[in-house]
Protein backbone atom coordinates (compact mmCIF):
# COMPACT_ATOMS: atom_id res chain seq x y z
CA UNK A 1 0.00 0.00 0.00
CA UNK A 2 1.09 3.91 -0.61
CA UNK A 3 0.22 6.37 1.68
CA UNK A 4 -0.33 10.15 0.65
CA UNK A 5 -0.83 13.20 3.36
CA UNK A 6 -5.07 14.47 3.00
CA UNK A 7 -3.99 17.82 1.53
CA UNK A 8 -3.09 20.67 4.27
CA UNK A 9 -3.73 18.69 7.19
CA UNK A 10 -1.43 16.00 9.50
CA UNK A 11 -3.29 13.03 8.35
CA UNK A 12 -1.78 10.36 6.46
CA UNK A 13 -3.90 8.01 4.61
CA UNK A 14 -3.95 4.90 2.31
CA UNK A 15 -4.30 5.97 -1.17
CA UNK A 16 -7.47 3.85 -1.09
CA UNK A 17 -9.98 4.71 1.16
CA UNK A 18 -12.61 1.98 1.96
CA UNK A 19 -16.14 3.45 1.48
CA UNK A 20 -18.37 1.97 3.86
CA UNK A 21 -22.01 2.63 2.59
CA UNK A 22 -21.89 -0.63 1.52
CA UNK A 23 -21.66 -2.01 5.82
CA UNK A 24 -25.16 -2.06 7.54
CA UNK A 25 -28.15 -3.79 8.34
CA UNK A 26 -29.59 -4.20 5.20
CA UNK A 27 -33.84 -4.67 6.60
CA UNK A 28 -33.32 -0.63 7.67
CA UNK A 29 -32.38 1.97 5.10
CA UNK A 30 -32.26 3.34 1.72
CA UNK A 31 -30.23 0.00 0.43
CA UNK A 32 -31.25 -3.66 0.00
CA UNK A 33 -27.90 -5.01 -1.28
CA UNK A 34 -25.36 -4.18 2.04
CA UNK A 35 -23.72 -6.60 4.25
CA UNK A 36 -24.34 -7.65 7.52
CA UNK A 37 -21.44 -7.40 10.39
CA UNK A 38 -19.97 -10.21 10.52
CA UNK A 39 -19.12 -9.98 6.34
CA UNK A 40 -18.19 -6.42 7.60
CA UNK A 41 -15.95 -7.88 9.80
CA UNK A 42 -13.99 -9.80 7.68
CA UNK A 43 -13.91 -7.18 4.81
CA UNK A 44 -12.32 -4.19 7.28
CA UNK A 45 -10.06 -6.84 8.51
CA UNK A 46 -8.49 -7.65 5.21
CA UNK A 47 -8.62 -4.27 4.27
CA UNK A 48 -6.29 -3.33 7.19
CA UNK A 49 -4.05 -6.59 6.45
CA UNK A 50 -3.35 -4.75 2.93
CA UNK A 51 -2.26 -1.69 4.76
CA UNK A 52 -5.75 0.23 4.54
CA UNK A 53 -6.26 3.05 7.25
CA UNK A 54 -8.82 5.25 5.80
CA UNK A 55 -12.34 5.00 6.27
CA UNK A 56 -14.95 6.53 5.48
CA UNK A 57 -18.78 6.07 6.74
CA UNK A 58 -21.86 7.92 7.32
CA UNK A 59 -23.93 8.54 9.84
CA UNK A 60 -26.95 8.07 7.36
CA UNK A 61 -25.61 4.59 5.99
CA UNK A 62 -28.37 2.33 6.30
CA UNK A 63 -30.05 4.50 9.77
CA UNK A 64 -26.59 4.56 11.46
CA UNK A 65 -25.89 0.64 11.61
CA UNK A 66 -22.85 0.66 8.90
CA UNK A 67 -21.02 3.27 11.71
CA UNK A 68 -21.76 1.27 14.14
CA UNK A 69 -20.85 -1.94 12.46
CA UNK A 70 -17.52 -0.06 11.36
CA UNK A 71 -16.53 1.60 14.85
CA UNK A 72 -17.27 -1.59 16.50
CA UNK A 73 -14.95 -3.90 13.96
CA UNK A 74 -11.68 -1.15 13.94
CA UNK A 75 -12.12 -0.85 17.69
CA UNK A 76 -11.72 -4.92 17.91
CA UNK A 77 -9.32 -5.32 15.20
CA UNK A 78 -6.82 -2.18 15.48
CA UNK A 79 -5.23 0.62 17.58
CA UNK A 80 -7.81 3.88 17.00
CA UNK A 81 -4.81 6.02 16.53
CA UNK A 82 -3.05 3.75 13.38
CA UNK A 83 -6.64 4.31 11.48
CA UNK A 84 -8.06 7.38 9.87
CA UNK A 85 -12.03 7.41 10.39
CA UNK A 86 -14.39 9.94 8.58
CA UNK A 87 -17.72 10.24 8.67
CA UNK A 88 -20.31 12.65 7.79
CA UNK A 89 -23.29 14.80 9.10
CA UNK A 90 -26.30 15.58 6.34
CA UNK A 91 -27.98 19.06 6.73
CA UNK A 92 -30.35 20.27 9.67
CA UNK A 93 -33.80 18.89 9.27
CA UNK A 94 -37.06 20.79 8.96
CA UNK A 95 -37.74 19.95 12.38
CA UNK A 96 -34.52 21.05 13.85
CA UNK A 97 -35.03 24.42 12.09
CA UNK A 98 -38.84 24.53 13.17
CA UNK A 99 -37.63 24.15 17.26
CA UNK A 100 -34.57 26.65 16.62
CA UNK A 101 -31.40 24.34 17.04
CA UNK A 102 -28.75 26.21 14.99
CA UNK A 103 -26.36 24.80 12.69
CA UNK A 104 -23.40 24.58 15.07
CA UNK A 105 -25.29 22.87 17.72
CA UNK A 106 -26.84 20.83 14.99
CA UNK A 107 -22.82 19.63 14.43
CA UNK A 108 -22.35 19.11 17.90
CA UNK A 109 -25.49 16.89 18.79
CA UNK A 110 -23.67 14.89 16.05
CA UNK A 111 -20.24 14.60 17.19
CA UNK A 112 -18.14 12.26 19.05
CA UNK A 113 -14.85 11.95 18.37
CA UNK A 114 -13.84 11.50 14.42
CA UNK A 115 -10.12 11.79 11.94
CA UNK A 116 -12.03 13.45 9.58
CA UNK A 117 -15.48 15.25 9.74
CA UNK A 118 -17.10 15.31 6.61
CA UNK A 119 -20.04 18.07 5.65
CA UNK A 120 -22.31 15.50 3.72
CA UNK A 121 -23.77 18.04 1.23
CA UNK A 122 -24.90 21.81 1.52
CA UNK A 123 -27.30 23.52 3.33
CA UNK A 124 -28.90 25.70 1.85
CA UNK A 125 -31.17 26.64 4.95
CA UNK A 126 -28.36 27.41 7.23
CA UNK A 127 -25.92 30.10 6.99
CA UNK A 128 -22.36 28.70 5.95
CA UNK A 129 -20.56 30.69 8.38
CA UNK A 130 -22.89 29.34 10.60
CA UNK A 131 -21.07 25.55 9.71
CA UNK A 132 -17.88 27.31 9.47
CA UNK A 133 -17.63 28.17 12.88
CA UNK A 134 -19.56 24.99 14.03
CA UNK A 135 -17.06 22.44 12.47
CA UNK A 136 -14.30 24.89 14.09
CA UNK A 137 -15.32 24.22 17.75
CA UNK A 138 -15.25 20.48 16.93
CA UNK A 139 -11.78 21.28 15.98
CA UNK A 140 -10.83 23.29 18.77
CA UNK A 141 -12.44 20.86 21.30
CA UNK A 142 -9.98 17.64 20.33
CA UNK A 143 -13.34 16.35 18.68
CA UNK A 144 -12.49 16.64 15.41
CA UNK A 145 -8.94 16.34 13.31
CA UNK A 146 -9.73 17.87 9.96
CA UNK A 147 -12.96 18.87 8.19
CA UNK A 148 -14.03 18.07 4.45
CA UNK A 149 -16.58 18.60 2.58
CA UNK A 150 -19.02 16.64 0.12
CA UNK A 151 -21.21 17.03 -3.07
CA UNK A 152 -20.58 20.48 -3.30
CA UNK A 153 -19.43 23.37 -6.29
CA UNK A 154 -16.24 24.68 -6.32
CA UNK A 155 -17.30 28.23 -5.65
CA UNK A 156 -18.83 26.61 -2.19
CA UNK A 157 -15.73 25.21 -1.21
CA UNK A 158 -13.55 28.57 -2.05
CA UNK A 159 -16.12 30.62 -0.44
CA UNK A 160 -16.16 28.50 2.68
CA UNK A 161 -12.23 28.33 3.08
CA UNK A 162 -11.75 31.73 2.16
CA UNK A 163 -14.12 32.73 4.99
CA UNK A 164 -12.62 30.15 7.42
CA UNK A 165 -8.91 31.81 6.56
CA UNK A 166 -10.14 35.26 7.01
CA UNK A 167 -11.01 34.52 10.43
CA UNK A 168 -8.95 32.49 11.45
CA UNK A 169 -11.33 28.80 11.66
CA UNK A 170 -10.48 25.41 9.86
CA UNK A 171 -10.33 25.31 6.36
CA UNK A 172 -11.79 22.00 4.62
CA UNK A 173 -8.96 20.08 3.67
CA UNK A 174 -10.71 17.83 1.46
CA UNK A 175 -13.53 16.98 -1.24
CA UNK A 176 -15.54 14.41 -1.62
CA UNK A 177 -17.56 14.39 -5.15
CA UNK A 178 -18.81 12.51 -7.94
CA UNK A 179 -15.67 11.46 -9.97
CA UNK A 180 -14.92 8.42 -11.86
CA UNK A 181 -14.05 7.70 -15.48
CA UNK A 182 -17.55 8.03 -16.59
CA UNK A 183 -18.39 10.64 -14.66
CA UNK A 184 -15.80 13.54 -14.95
CA UNK A 185 -17.57 16.70 -14.55
CA UNK A 186 -15.18 17.75 -11.53
CA UNK A 187 -12.77 18.32 -14.03
CA UNK A 188 -13.97 21.45 -14.96
CA UNK A 189 -13.78 23.40 -11.59
CA UNK A 190 -13.35 21.33 -8.77
CA UNK A 191 -9.86 19.77 -9.63
CA UNK A 192 -7.86 22.37 -11.15
CA UNK A 193 -8.88 24.36 -7.95
CA UNK A 194 -8.11 21.50 -5.43
CA UNK A 195 -4.90 21.03 -7.10
CA UNK A 196 -3.74 25.47 -6.74
CA UNK A 197 -4.91 25.46 -2.91
CA UNK A 198 -3.58 21.72 -2.16
CA UNK A 199 -6.93 19.94 -0.73
CA UNK A 200 -7.41 15.90 -0.97
CA UNK A 201 -9.39 14.97 -3.76
CA UNK A 202 -11.32 11.71 -2.17
CA UNK A 203 -14.01 11.25 -5.07
CA UNK A 204 -16.83 8.66 -4.37
CA UNK A 205 -18.14 5.87 -6.31
CA UNK A 206 -15.04 5.06 -8.07
CA UNK A 207 -16.00 2.25 -9.68
CA UNK A 208 -19.87 3.80 -10.65
CA UNK A 209 -21.30 1.62 -8.98
CA UNK A 210 -19.86 -1.67 -9.82
CA UNK A 211 -20.20 -0.45 -13.96
CA UNK A 212 -16.41 -0.12 -14.51
CA UNK A 213 -15.61 -3.23 -12.63
CA UNK A 214 -17.59 -5.71 -14.82
CA UNK A 215 -18.06 -6.53 -18.52
CA UNK A 216 -21.04 -5.88 -20.24
CA UNK A 217 -23.42 -8.34 -19.44
CA UNK A 218 -22.20 -9.24 -15.66
CA UNK A 219 -24.39 -8.40 -12.91
CA UNK A 220 -24.62 -8.26 -9.20
CA UNK A 221 -27.25 -7.67 -6.61
CA UNK A 222 -26.36 -3.89 -6.20
CA UNK A 223 -26.88 -3.44 -10.00
CA UNK A 224 -30.22 -5.20 -9.52
CA UNK A 225 -31.11 -3.28 -7.27
CA UNK A 226 -29.51 -0.29 -6.68
CA UNK A 227 -32.55 2.26 -7.51
CA UNK A 228 -30.14 5.21 -6.61
CA UNK A 229 -27.17 4.56 -9.23
CA UNK A 230 -29.55 3.25 -11.84
CA UNK A 231 -30.92 7.21 -11.49
CA UNK A 232 -27.43 8.47 -11.94
CA UNK A 233 -25.85 6.22 -14.74
CA UNK A 234 -28.68 4.50 -16.86
CA UNK A 235 -29.48 7.34 -18.96
CA UNK A 236 -25.76 7.65 -20.42
CA UNK A 237 -25.50 4.05 -20.51
CA UNK A 238 -24.87 3.47 -24.42
CA UNK A 239 -22.15 6.45 -24.81
CA UNK A 240 -20.42 4.47 -21.28
CA UNK A 241 -20.28 1.39 -22.73
CA UNK A 242 -17.19 2.45 -25.16
CA UNK A 243 -15.20 3.38 -22.10
CA UNK A 244 -16.35 0.54 -20.34
CA UNK A 245 -15.48 -1.61 -23.04
CA UNK A 246 -11.91 0.03 -23.76
CA UNK A 247 -11.74 -0.57 -19.49
CA UNK A 248 -12.01 -4.46 -20.54
CA UNK A 249 -9.84 -4.11 -23.09
CA UNK A 250 -6.94 -2.79 -21.03
CA UNK A 251 -7.30 -5.28 -18.37
CA UNK A 252 -7.11 -7.91 -20.35
CA UNK A 253 -3.77 -6.44 -21.95
CA UNK A 254 -2.50 -6.16 -18.28
CA UNK A 255 -3.73 -9.15 -17.26
CA UNK A 256 -5.21 -7.38 -14.34
CA UNK A 257 -9.29 -6.92 -13.28
CA UNK A 258 -11.10 -3.96 -14.91
CA UNK A 259 -11.18 -2.83 -11.22
CA UNK A 260 -7.65 -2.43 -11.26
CA UNK A 261 -7.96 -0.36 -14.84
CA UNK A 262 -10.66 2.25 -12.90
CA UNK A 263 -8.88 2.87 -9.95
CA UNK A 264 -5.50 2.96 -11.71
CA UNK A 265 -6.44 5.62 -13.92
CA UNK A 266 -8.75 7.43 -10.76
CA UNK A 267 -5.47 7.59 -8.64
CA UNK A 268 -3.57 9.43 -11.49
CA UNK A 269 -5.76 12.17 -10.34
CA UNK A 270 -6.68 12.05 -6.78
CA UNK A 271 -5.28 11.49 -3.42
CA UNK A 272 -7.71 8.28 -2.29
CA UNK A 273 -10.81 7.16 -4.08
CA UNK A 274 -13.29 5.81 -1.96
CA UNK A 275 -14.11 2.00 -2.35
CA UNK A 276 -17.23 0.63 -1.54
CA UNK A 277 -16.15 -3.45 -0.67
CA UNK A 278 -18.87 -5.72 0.12
CA UNK A 279 -16.60 -8.66 -1.14
CA UNK A 280 -13.39 -9.88 -0.02
CA UNK A 281 -12.10 -9.18 -3.56
CA UNK A 282 -13.35 -5.78 -3.86
CA UNK A 283 -11.26 -5.06 -1.63
CA UNK A 284 -8.08 -6.99 -2.89
CA UNK A 285 -8.43 -5.60 -6.15
CA UNK A 286 -8.67 -2.26 -4.81
CA UNK A 287 -5.27 -2.66 -3.10
CA UNK A 288 -4.05 -4.33 -5.88
CA UNK A 289 -4.80 -0.80 -8.33
CA UNK A 290 -2.24 0.84 -6.56
CA UNK A 291 0.80 -0.40 -8.02
CA UNK A 292 -0.40 -0.36 -11.54
CA UNK A 293 0.63 2.10 -13.39
CA UNK A 294 -0.72 3.39 -16.85
CA UNK A 295 1.04 4.92 -19.64
CA UNK A 296 0.03 8.38 -20.92
CA UNK A 297 -1.44 6.55 -23.96
CA UNK A 298 -3.61 4.03 -22.01
CA UNK A 299 -4.48 6.93 -20.02
CA UNK A 300 -5.92 9.13 -23.18
CA UNK A 301 -7.00 6.10 -24.76
CA UNK A 302 -9.40 5.74 -21.76
CA UNK A 303 -10.38 9.57 -21.69
CA UNK A 304 -11.21 9.83 -25.56
CA UNK A 305 -14.83 8.88 -25.65
CA UNK A 306 -15.92 10.98 -22.99
CA UNK A 307 -18.56 13.67 -23.71
CA UNK A 308 -20.27 15.80 -20.98
CA UNK A 309 -22.48 14.64 -18.79
CA UNK A 310 -25.50 16.09 -16.72
CA UNK A 311 -25.21 16.53 -13.19
CA UNK A 312 -26.84 13.73 -11.23
CA UNK A 313 -27.42 12.40 -7.81
CA UNK A 314 -26.84 15.23 -4.78
CA UNK A 315 -25.57 17.18 -6.85
CA UNK A 316 -28.15 18.00 -9.09
CA UNK A 317 -30.48 18.82 -6.57
CA UNK A 318 -27.85 21.50 -5.23
CA UNK A 319 -27.93 22.45 -8.60
CA UNK A 320 -31.77 23.11 -8.80
CA UNK A 321 -31.27 24.85 -5.10
CA UNK A 322 -28.22 27.26 -6.61
CA UNK A 323 -30.77 28.21 -9.37
CA UNK A 324 -33.85 29.73 -6.52
CA UNK A 325 -35.58 25.77 -7.15
CA UNK A 326 -35.34 24.08 -3.88
CA UNK A 327 -36.22 21.11 -3.90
Amino acid sequence: MKYAKLGNSDLNVSRICMGCMGFGNAATGQHSWTVGEEETRVIIKRGLELGINFFDTAIVYQNGTSEQYVGRALRDFVKRDDVVLATKFTPRTQEEIDVGISGQKHIENYLNHVDLYIYHMWDYHTPMEEIMEGLNNGVKSGKVRAIGISNCFAWQLAKANYFARANGLAEFVSIQGHYNLIAREEEREMLPFCASENIAVTPYSALAGGRLSKHCGETSKRLQEDSYAKSKYDATADQDKIIIDRVAELADKHGVSMTEISLAWLLSKVTAPVVGAAKLFHVEGAAKSVDLELTEEEKTYLEEPYIPHRLVGVMAQNGKQKSGNVV
